[in-house]
């Protein structure tokens, strides 16, 4: 996992979880307690709020992502952006400041005035914006997004089939979609990848979130650290069934599984409570790194085989073999001795490892291995809970 370096703040896997506070000079915002268009008001925020709660980035947005308004020109955002550089000229606090926007001359206007990284939430759609951030050595968040500036973040909306190929895009679920527009128009070598949760697009679903927390860790297959922006999103609140004002607890729920599932940098409004989140999470995450004599070693966090793929993918090798680097153990109860012994010697024969006690058996094994077995022990009635449970991935 590659550490990026933001304006003197290391981001990556041997580094504590960033936490990337908001603050909006856009009157138009959906959360109007981080909505100021008087800097020294702003300030006083940044400072109270988030710097002084433990914020290591401030992100600044100029402009609502509310689908239902229209685009702010660049020339709109630039008419905005001093208010930005008025409030960040005025605050006391330590910080990096992070300006949020889809257009290379916006971002080279806020980087001359002293911003020290880009939060791109149109994913390049802007061609010039890699070669600005290149130019002046800055790290620049990328959002999973279609190669469109009028549509940041409305992946399932791509023509995927001219983006990629007709059999790329006829099996290519929405994950796969999302990996796909992270990989368009390239990464720089400061680029963090954001898999783009919250509802951009009249299209997204929430299980569309749902799948992507779920599979959060392919995204370590790019290398580079992610951003998650998940506070207070629909796709928690729905679990709970919690208004927004109501969400925090899931938020922080949330963000926990997200640092141990390879979030570096989580985006939020509630910046006190989320550090301690984070801190949690960080706390029981293990992944071992060694590194020596211009060789490093990592050990992959992937528990199943499209996690493998990814990384598969990164090394330009075929990902086809990405399930026998997987390995899954199941406990087995309450079986009758004769199914129990049938069980053992199929799970045995298919090159599983099965340990038999008393009370039970364990049986462990390759996701393919694990299949075969519930192949053949597909018209056992005695053992159908089992032959569902060895088909899962």
């Amino acid at each position: 996992m590659q550490t990026v370096d933001a304006a003197g703040l290391s981001i990556g896997d041997d580094h504590p979880p960033r936490i990337m506070g908001v603050l909006n000079v856009s009157k138009e915002s959906p959360y109007s307690p981080s909505v100021y268009d008087d800097p020294a008001e702003a300030a006083e925020y940044v400072d109270e709020e988030l710097i002084g709660e433990g914020a290591d980035i401030v992100d600044i947005g100029l402009e609502s992502a509310n689908k239902r308004l229209d685009v702010l020109s660049a020339e709109a955002e630039l008419d905005r952006l001093d208010i930005a550089l008025e409030t960040i000229d005025s605050v006391s606090g330590d910080a990096i400041y992070s300006i949020e926007t889809r257009y290379a001359e916006v971002a080279e206007a806020a980087i001359e005035g002293g911003f020290d990284m880009v939060n791109d939430i149109c994913g390049f759609a802007d061609p010039d914006m890699p070669e600005v951030c290149r130019e002046y050595d800055v790290a620049v968040a990328k959002m999973a997004s279609p190669p469109d500036l009028e549509r940041p973040g409305a992946v399932e909306e791509t023509d995927w089939a001219m983006r990629n190929s007709p059999e790329w895009a006829d099996t290519a679920d929405y994950v796969d979609q999302v990996y796909e527009a992270l990989k368009q128009n390239g990464l720089t070598e400061k680029t963090i990848v954001d898999p783009a949760f919250g509802g951009w697009s009249e299209a997204k679903t929430i299980d569309d979130d749902h799948a992507t927390f779920e599979r959060l860790r392919e995204f370590r297959g790019f290398g580079r650290p992610i951003l998650v922006s998940i506070n207070r999103k629909n796709f928690l609140r729905t679990i709970a069934d919690r208004s927004t004002e109501e969400a925090l607890p899931v938020s922080l729920a949330a963000t926990a599984m997200a640092v141990e599932r390879g979030a570096h940098i989580v985006r939020t409004h509630d910046v006190e409570e989320t550090v301690d989140a984070a801190t949690i999470g960080a706390a029981f995450t293990e992944r071992a790194t060694v590194a020596g004599d211009g060789i490093s070693v990592t050990e992959l966090d992937a528990r199943h085989a499209t996690e493998v793929a990814r990384h598969l993918d990164t090394l330009g090798a075929s990902t086809d073999g990405s399930e026998s680097y997987v390995t899954r153990v199941f406990e087995v109860a309450g079986l009758g001795q004769e199914a129990a012994a049938e069980l053992a010697s199929v799970a045995e024969s298919t090159g599983l490892v099965v340990t038999t006690g008393d009370d039970g058996l364990l049986i462990g094994g390759r996701s393919d291995a694990l299949r075969n077995a519930a192949a053949e022990l597909g018209g056992k009635p005695a053992v159908q809970p089992v032959v569902e449970a060895l088909r899962t991935d």
